[in-house]
């Protein structure tokens, strides 16, 4: 009897340990990411149409100038030409010109690139770009990227010569596709110029793609 009371006994102490050992294993160390590959395709970044600091007579395309034909000589006098002309909604005539403005789309380039390796633990592949459009924004991109999952995973702008100096540019989107990412534009690329795939949690980097000016 004294063997069935401990043993009714320990049932709850045994239930709690399970249910603390399922939450540090799933809740915590989150091990159940890394046989789940979370997927993401994203078009390419959308940049601000006009910068903020653009002049408004940069902000548009050239418009079409539409010259009006010389009036014919009547022999009428002006005063005469005045009254019978037609009148002209001027409206009509600006909004025509409004309609041949066309906001200005700088070129989107290619300014850094690199391709991922993953450590000796994890397996990381695929292209890192930077993209910008001449007007100081400017976007990393992963390209065909495929990576091991894991729990709290970032992405991080790291200076190669000091790894506790980067930028976070926040959590990974998915761990295989295409995906952006927006830089601050006060980034020195020159002195970040090493993009790491990094568990937070645990403090294990996963890959790295070192970044190079664009040929």
């Amino acid at each position: 009897m004294k063997f069935i009371r401990n043993w009714k006994l320990s049932l709850p102490t045994a239930g709690v340990a399970l249910l603390g050992l399922a939450w540090l294993a799933f809740g915590y160390f989150g091990v159940h990411t890394a046989f789940i590959d979370n997927e993401v395709s994203e078009d390419g970044p959308v940049f601000d149409a006009v910068p903020a600091d653009m002049p408004a007579d940069e902000a548009v395309g050239t418009p079409i100038v539409i010259d009006e034909a010389p009036a014919a000589d009547t022999g009428a006098p002006a005063a005469d030409t005045v009254e019978d002309a037609t009148p002209t909604d001027s409206t009509d005539t600006n909004e025509s010109i409004e309609s041949t403005e066309t906001a200005a789309q700088p070129e989107v380039v290619t300014e850094f690139t690199g391709q991922f390796s993953g450590t000796s633990r994890y397996d990381v592949s695929g292209d890192a770009v930077v993209l910008g459009n001449g007007t100081g924004q400017r976007f990393l991109r992963f390209e065909n990227f495929e990576s091991n999952n894991g729990p709290d995973l970032n992405v991080y702008l790291v200076n190669p010569d000091d790894p506790s100096d980067f930028i976070d540019l926040g959590d990974l989107k998915g761990n295989i596709g295409d995906q952006n990412y927006e830089i601050p534009a006060d980034v020195d690329l020159d002195r970040y110029s090493q993009v790491s795939i990094w568990c937070v949690r645990f403090s294990v980097g996963f890959g790295t793609a070192d970044l190079v000016p664009a040929a």
